[in-house]
């Protein structure tokens, strides 16, 4: 049986849609935008690679950047306090915010600390990283005796 369609839905289903748990769509939530945190350009060149990680608003002192088992990981932490208050000293706003972020990139067991270059300013950090080939353990035979 064909029933009419109001705005390209079935009228049976809005009836339907009334006793659904409303958390079980998660489609007919508003959409949350992405979280675009430490975005990164990567950058090849003929000696190595270039990163420049954007880290708006945080201080240099609250960035650490680590080398362990090949893998670069940036850290980035940032806290902020925007209290305002009255002439009587009674608060209007208070908010505060804390947060820290992290990104891990595989760089090559090959790379030391020493090999790569950091420069921080205006809230982006550059790193040089330079190109290694990956050393080849050498082959040791064992002798077989008659």
């Amino acid at each position: 049986m064909l029933f009419p369609e109001v705005f390209g839905r079935n009228n049976f289903d809005s009836f339907d849609d009334f006793f659904n748990d409303p958390f079980d769509r998660p489609h007919r939530m508003p959409p949350h935008p992405p979280v675009q945190v430490m975005k990164t350009d990567v950058k090849e060149t003929d000696t190595g690679y270039e990163l420049a990680v954007d880290l708006p608003g945080v201080k240099k002192e609250n960035v650490k950047a680590e080398l362990n088992d090949g893998y670069l990981t940036i850290r980035a932490s940032t806290e902020e306090t925007n209290d305002q208050q009255d002439e009587n000293g009674k608060y209007i706003r208070r908010e505060r915010y804390s947060g820290s972020y992290s990104r891990s990139f595989y760089v090559g067991k090959e790379i030391t600390e020493e090999d790569i270059k950091a420069k921080f300013a205006d809230g982006v950090l550059k790193l040089d990283i330079p190109k290694k080939e990956p050393s080849v353990p050498e082959k040791k035979y064992i002798s077989i005796d008659d």
